[in-house]
């Protein structure tokens, strides 16, 4: 009865159509769910997000969660993840996608998964990293150590959204830094980010992270934005 009387006061909708929730749904209706655009990249060892890296940055796998559509569920749950300080869908998105994962021999077997880190201040403002708590989502379904020490973000930058190609990767080139890389010497990392267009971000900490003795790198997002 509590429960109910919550309801009246703070309704739960899906954050995708904005219906009313039925008590054994969270965040996102079954309906919205079961027709959310999975990519299914990750069964695919050639795919549209292995191809922005092939040549330029080499990757055990790289793969999205689910496509972009503008004005679409996927464009609705990024928008409360990273502006509405929904932070908990982004952990429950990264279990959802985890359970996919673990049919993947490559990635259920690494050893560490990195969230694309913020800049200090941009923490500050917005109170977490979205790519973190996706990151825990999937580090909590697969089992697999969250590190977030090594990979850091030394400049703030400006948003990505408006840039072109070339104008992406001059706004992150040379950004990032390494804190005791040695953890993950002859380690396989899964690196995280939120949302992946031109790769630009996470071809910026590759080349950094591929300093590193031994490395092996994946890597993952919630979704992929074909441009």
């Amino acid at each position: 009865m509590f429960q109910d009387f919550l309801a009246l006061i703070y309704p739960r909708n899906c954050v995708s159509c904005g219906n009313s929730l039925y008590k054994h749904e969270d965040q996102i209706c079954h309906y919205c769910f079961s027709h959310l655009p999975k990519t299914n990249f990750h069964k695919l060892p050639r795919n549209p997000v292995d191809a922005l890296f092939y040549g330029r940055t080499p990757l055990q796998i790289a793969s999205s969660f689910y496509l972009f559509q503008k004005k679409g569920g996927i464009q609705k749950i990024l928008h409360a993840i990273k502006y509405k300080h929904n932070k908990e869908l982004a952990v429950l998105v990264g279990q959802w996608y985890a359970k996919d994962l673990k049919t993947n021999t490559i990635i259920s077997h690494a050893d560490f998964i990195i969230p694309v880190p913020l800049h200090s201040k941009k923490y500050k403002m917005r109170g977490y990293n979205q790519s973190e708590e996706f990151a825990k989502g999937l580090s909590e379904g697969l089992k697999i150590v969250l590190n977030t020490s090594v990979l850091k973000r030394r400049e703030f930058t400006q948003t990505q959204t408006k840039k072109s190609k070339f104008e992406r990767w001059e706004n992150v080139e040379d950004v990032f830094e390494l804190n005791e890389p040695e953890i993950f010497k002859n380690k396989h990392i899964v690196l995280v980010d939120d949302v992946i267009t031109t790769g630009a971000t996470i071809e910026a900490c590759c080349q950094l992270l591929q300093q590193i003795d031994g490395i092996k790198i994946s890597v993952l997002s919630i979704a992929y934005a074909d441009k």
